[in-house]
């Protein structure tokens, strides 16, 4: 019987293959718990009416290390079960905010693939793009991940 859900392997992918993830609303609830765990007690994401009258961030908004944590949750779902190997770099650039009620999702674009010196795995880079309901971008980040390979 197969199994569904399971991940990409680096050598099925080719430069240039473009993906998106399913959707995900970011909940308040997402919010107090993540502020919660790791201790990000900063007023923008604790007290709202500080946000209502002293803010330029008008709504509840959510960490960016939440958003881009959430987004890795969407693509270990859908492109790395089993086969993801290592996260090893990235840069992230954060373009705006997301709030409370906003549904995200991801867009991805492979922009570099090589095998390893180990055979069985390789190096894939991927843009992503966390986008909201409306279209716009929330953060850019470019992964480079060790995945297992078909042969492995």
């Amino acid at each position: 019987m197969k199994t569904v859900g399971l991940g990409l392997h680096w050598n099925d992918l080719k430069l240039g293959d473009r993906f998106k993830t399913v959707g995900r609303t970011v909940t308040e609830a997402d919010i107090v718990l993540f502020v919660g765990a790791t201790g990000m007690t900063e007023v923008l994401f604790t007290n709202v009416e500080y946000l209502r009258t002293e803010s330029s961030i008008k709504g509840r908004v959510a960490p960016a290390a939440m958003v881009y944590s959430l987004a890795e949750g969407l693509l270990i779902q859908s492109t790395m079960q089993g086969t993801g190997l290592a996260f090893l770099n990235m840069t992230l650039d954060v373009k705006g905010p997301t709030f409370a009620g906003d549904t995200i999702h991801v867009e991805c674009e492979v922009i570099e693939i090589r095998p390893t010196s180990k055979g069985g795995r390789g190096l894939v880079r991927t843009r992503n793009e966390i986008k909201n309901q409306r279209g716009e971008t929330a953060i850019v980040y470019t992964p480079l991940r060790m995945m297992k390979g078909r042969d492995a």
